[in-house]
Parts: structure tokens; sequence; C-alpha cells
């Protein structure tokens, strides 16, 4: 078998085996012990209303988490997501508070990320430059333009906005009951389709993906553009929940928050392994530790001091778990 070969058997098999072990995946144990610390110490964290609580407040992180983690398997990343998010939310709010109906509303928002995607797609796909440089920039120059779009504030987004992220479906928010969606279409993508397959072979070696005949650029530009439609759409979801959105501040420090729960969930930086079940895992880790230390009533500082942690240990598993590197979980 050639190595080109190898590369395209390989992720296949990893895929196959998505659903994972608490070897695999020892987050699950971390993640247990951390539920029943906080139960013990509060009395109520497993109350069905936090829990329902916790899972609406992290079904954005997970929307976004889950195209932004094939991103990086692939060997990409994308750090402009909370600015994207930002301008996203603003464009929707915008459109439905000049009396344009949700759809168009949200479906504006959604252009606008997907501009901000296929911008560094292209840059970091075709022109080959750094994509960590690139989305950096565009972090910066999307929240600029946000602001210079929208210098005031805006609000009074109207009730037929307010479904987005107020509903309910079949008793669950609305918000959750996309980011389920986006969870379920994640993993069928990677387990069970060829272009799944190809994310992990650009991942782990993209000479030899190249030589198998597979699209090396077409695949991450797709992601990329993807990854910015995820964006705008938890972008529009916060609009909606809140009736406002603020182009200085709406998203500030989301691309990290939503590269911790990668990283926490397996997916590794250098490419070529990770899951969606990781993915889950990484934002449940996230969602019931800041919700766990708000009911402790943390100082923010002491929170934010555990969410970097997190992230340095989320990189600590991802390099020392067992079948690290360059399997996948």
């Amino acid at each position: 078998m050639t190595t080109a070969d190898s590369v395209l058997v390989r992720p296949r098999a990893l895929a196959a085996g998505g659903l994972g072990t608490v070897r695999r995946h020892p987050l699950i144990l971390v993640l247990a012990v951390m539920v029943l610390v906080f139960q013990l110490s509060t009395g109520s964290f497993l109350d069905p209303a936090n829990l329902r609580g916790i899972a609406t407040d992290a079904a954005t992180l997970a929307i976004v988490a889950v195209p932004l983690a094939l991103l990086v398997i692939s060997g990409y990343l994308d750090l402009s997501v909370g600015s994207t998010l930002a301008l996203g939310g603003l464009v929707a709010g915008w459109l439905a508070g000049q009396g344009q109906s949700p759809v168009v509303a949200v479906l504006g928002g959604l252009a606008a990320g997907a501009a901000i995607g296929a911008v560094n797609g292209v840059l970091c796909c075709y022109f080959g430059l750094s994509a960590f440089i690139v989305t950096l920039g565009m972090l910066t120059a999307v929240r600029g333009l946000a602001q210079q779009l929208f210098p005031l504030p805006l609000s009074g987004f109207g009730s037929g906005f307010a479904w987005l992220g107020g509903s309910r479906i079949a008793g669950i928010a609305a918000p959750v009951v996309i980011a389920a969606v986006v969870l379920v279409a994640g993993a069928l993508f990677l387990a069970f389709t060829p272009a799944g397959r190809h994310v992990f072979a650009i991942g782990v070696n993209r000479e030899a993906a190249y030589l198998s005949g597979i699209s090396i650029r077409r695949t991450p530009f797709a992601l990329f553009v993807v990854t910015g439609v995820a964006a705008a759409l938890a972008g529009a979801i916060k609009a909606s929940v809140l009736d406002s959105a603020v182009g200085g501040t709406s998203g500030a420090g989301f691309e990290l928050t939503v590269l911790t729960a990668v990283l926490l969930g397996g997916v590794a930086l250098s490419g070529g392994s990770g899951s969606v079940l990781g993915v889950l895992l990484g934002v449940l880790f996230l969602g019931s530790l800041q919700n766990g230390l708000t009911l402790l009533d943390v100082p923010t500082f002491w929170q934010q001091m555990a969410q970097g942690t997190a992230l340095v240990a989320g990189a600590a598993l991802a390099h020392f778990a067992p079948g690290s590197g360059r399997v996948g979980r």
C-alpha cells in the first residue's frame, strides 16, 4: 500500500470509530467529576431548569465549534469567528429592524458570514497565506468594519426575529435544536462521506492527499465558508435572544472560547485528528464550568483564569492522550 493510499484508508477507519471510548476521551471523566463537585457544592447544578440553561447557553458555542473543528482537522484555523459573529448578528438585527422578514434578516447575516469565510478561504487555500496571520488580521478588520457600519448599539428587532432565539420546538429551545442538527450533521459528514475522509487526509498529509487526487484547496475553502456562516448564525441567535447587538463588544473573545472547546475535545491543532463527540464534550465542559462557577458566585476574573487554564489543559490532553497527534478520536 502506498503512502497516499494509507492516508485515505486510515481516516476511514478513524471516522468509523467516531464514538470513541473513555480512554480516548479522558474529558468524560473530568466532566463527570466536575459535575459531581458542582452538584455537591451548590445542590442545584443538576436541576432540570439549570441543565436547560446550560444547554441553551452552550448552543451557539456548539454551532461554531463543529465547523471550526473540521477546519482544524484539515490543518487550518479561523480566529475571526468572534468578529464574524458580531457582524452577522448586527446585519441580521439591522435588517429585522428595517422591517425585513426574519428569514431575509437571518439570510442577510449568513451572507455576511459567508463572505468573510470566503475571503479567509481564498487567501489561505488558494494563495497559501498563513491561516493564523490571515484570520488574526480579519479578526481586527471585521471588528472595525462592524463598528464603522454600526457605530451605535442596535435594538428592537421585533417579535418575529425573536423567534430564532426564544421559541421552542417540541418543548426544546430553538438554539439547542439547531445545535443538535449541526452536531449530527458534522458527525455524519466525517463518518460517512468521502469529503469527510478527505478532511482527515488533508490534515494528516496534504502532499499525499494531493497525489491521491483529493482537492486540497476546495475542501478547506468550503470549510472556511461554512465556519463563517455558522459564526454569523450564532451572532443572529445571540442578537435574537438579547434583542440587541453592539459592534464593539458582541462576540469579543468568542474565538478563544470556541478554540478552547475544540482543543479540549481532542482536536489536534496540527490537524488530522479529532471527532464531533470530542467537540461536544469540550462544549459541555466549558458550559458546565462557567455555569457552576457562576452558581458559586466566583468573580469574573477567576472565571477567565479558569477558562485560560482549560485552554492549556486542552492542549495538554491533545498532546498526551492515547492516540494523540495523528490518531483520530
